[in-house]
């Protein structure tokens, strides 16, 4: 049991870090204690990682101290950490999907019988008691291929308690998680918390923040700037502290007066998917489609788009009617789509910024069937300057970015259309709260220059911030058309939830 005069698990102090002339760390300090869930938070640059590293034995710090329990510690290695008691789970497991869970957890030290063959059945046992003391149904003898991330981090997390962890290190474990997923992942951590073991969580959504954790620790530029109990912080202060600005200009949003139809679905319809779908956006205006996952939003942004088929009614953008389920004709026509997975369905990672920036306009920027590498690194370099993208070189791979400047990128190389109309889904997913300021500056700068802007969003205070309209979908419906001037999120709740519905508005 914890006490005044208990020693913190682990404590670092005053920490720096420099990789050639890159100062990682300039003054970092952390207090983990038992039973305790811990969030560090911080814009991404702001030195989360590599303080990680430090305590993970990645790294070694250039100056500062850490303890654990009270006592002076420096770790030369990963395995000295994980001696100490120390594990990370990142967001991405590490496990060999051919062998079973149990012979993942004991990876390199299986129990073996006298003529050294491996015991597969104490092992097995061993495994089976520590899924059921995680309140979950996996089984020791399961193969990892074809387990789900929240499965494979359950393991993770079973292979750090074999290893006698009492210190959990959680790097962004829910990104790519549903939301009962999430959920069982709170109620192990809530667990192993109970049982004592000090948690350290990382997470760009402060709703999870506020769910699970009990202090947070707070960075910017390589420094811990703030430390306070969770309960003293509200999701603005938090915000400003990691930005370290005032938050009067976060959502940037300043009153427009709309200008002509850019954008008009009528009765867009796909069986089983969505149904009488219709809406307009007009120039000048920002629209936001919400509601609950699954409820057909980015399925309507696709149709619209011509990725995916539909089964009746049309679009118009400009007042021509499109032809459907040919994206080369709708780039045409002046639509542009940001999907919601930029990795996968936005960028190719492996090639250049300035290559990806270039992919929409090849037919432009091409002369002869060739096309000049420097032609590329303008184009890009023009639209990294528009949209503060932090990058030492156009060269490099889009890949090696962080969250933001990847969404930076895909923004840049749909701007690069010249659009009348631009979908926009999930703008901030996965990035951080600096980055996600600058994406609604450049959304309000879009539509301030005329621009008609669809966005899909599932963060309640972008809608609420952002939009000029909300439409809302229920089961492939749209259930409410609310203006910005009456939304809160009460009643989008319940138009998410197909509890009110409200006539839809349309251009005059």
């Amino acid at each position: 049991m914890t006490t005044p005069a208990t020693p913190p698990r682990l404590e670092l102090r005053h920490a720096s870090k420099r990789f050639g002339e890159v100062r990682a760390l300039i003054d970092a300090s952390l207090t983990l204690r038992r039973g305790e869930v811990h969030a560090l938070l911080g814009e991404n640059g702001a030195g989360k990682s590599t303080l990680v590293k430090i305590l993970a034995g990645v790294h070694q710090p250039d100056g500062g101290e850490l303890l654990v329990d009270g006592q002076p510690c420096r770790f030369a290695r990963p395995s000295a950490a994980i001696a100490a008691g120390i594990a990370v789970i990142y967001q991405e497991p590490t496990l060999f999907p051919d062998l079973s869970i149990a012979e993942n957890i004991y990876m390199g030290r299986q129990p073996l019988d006298r003529i050294g063959r491996i015991r597969y059945d104490v092992m097995e046992q061993a495994v089976e008691e520590m899924l059921v003391s995680l309140g979950v149904q996996l089984k020791a003898a399961q193969l990892v291929r074809g387990l789900s991330i929240a499965d494979q981090q359950v393991v993770e997390i079973a292979k750090a308690l074999s290893l006698n962890a009492n210190v959990l290190i959680m790097d962004e474990p829910t990104a790519a998680l549903s939301k009962p997923e999430v959920e069982r992942l709170f109620a192990i951590a809530e667990r192993l918390r109970d049982a004592g073991v000090a948690i350290l969580f990382i997470t760009h959504r402060l709703e999870e923040v506020f769910r699970l954790t009990q202090r947070i620790t707070i960075m910017r530029d390589g420094a811990a700037v703030h430390f306070a109990a969770t309960s003293e912080m509200d999701h603005d202060s938090i915000v400003a502290k990691m930005v370290g600005r005032d938050l009067a200009t976060y959502y940037p949003k300043v009153d427009v007066v709309p200008g002509e139809v850019a954008l008009s679905v009528n009765k867009l319809t796909r069986r089983g998917v969505f149904k009488n779908i219709s809406f307009d956006v007009r120039r000048g205006e920002i629209v936001a489609l919400a509601g609950l996952v699954g409820a057909g939003r980015s399925e309507v942004a696709r149709a619209i788009f011509g990725i995916d088929p539909v089964d009746g009614g049309e679009v118009l953008v400009q007042g021509k009617r499109l032809q459907l389920g040919k994206p080369a004709l709708a780039v045409n026509a002046g639509l542009a789509l940001v999907p919601e997975d930029r990795r996968q369905q936005g960028l190719a990672l492996d090639l250049p910024i300035a290559r990806n920036a270039s992919l929409t306009v090849l037919a432009r920027l091409g002369r002869h069937g060739l096309i000049s590498a420097n032609t590329e690194r303008q184009l890009a370099a023009h639209w990294g300057g528009k949209l503060k993208l932090k990058a030492h070189t156009m060269d490099v791979a889009a890949g090696t970015l962080s969250g933001g400047n990847q969404q930076k990128v895909v923004l840049g190389k749909w701007l690069a259309t010249n659009p009348h109309v631009l979908i926009i889904d999930e703008p901030t997913r996965g990035i951080d709260v600096g980055a996600k300021a600058e994406v609604y500056q450049t959304l309000t700068d879009l539509v301030q220059a005329g621009m008609a802007v669809l966005m899909i969003s599932s963060e309640l205070p972008e809608v609420l911030g952002m939009a000029d309209r909300v439409l809302v979908m229920c089961e492939g419906r749209i259930t409410a058309d609310i203006p910005r001037s009456e939304a809160n999120e009460e009643r989008i709740m319940a138009a998410a939830l197909g509890q009110a519905e409200q006539p839809l508005r349309r251009a005059a």
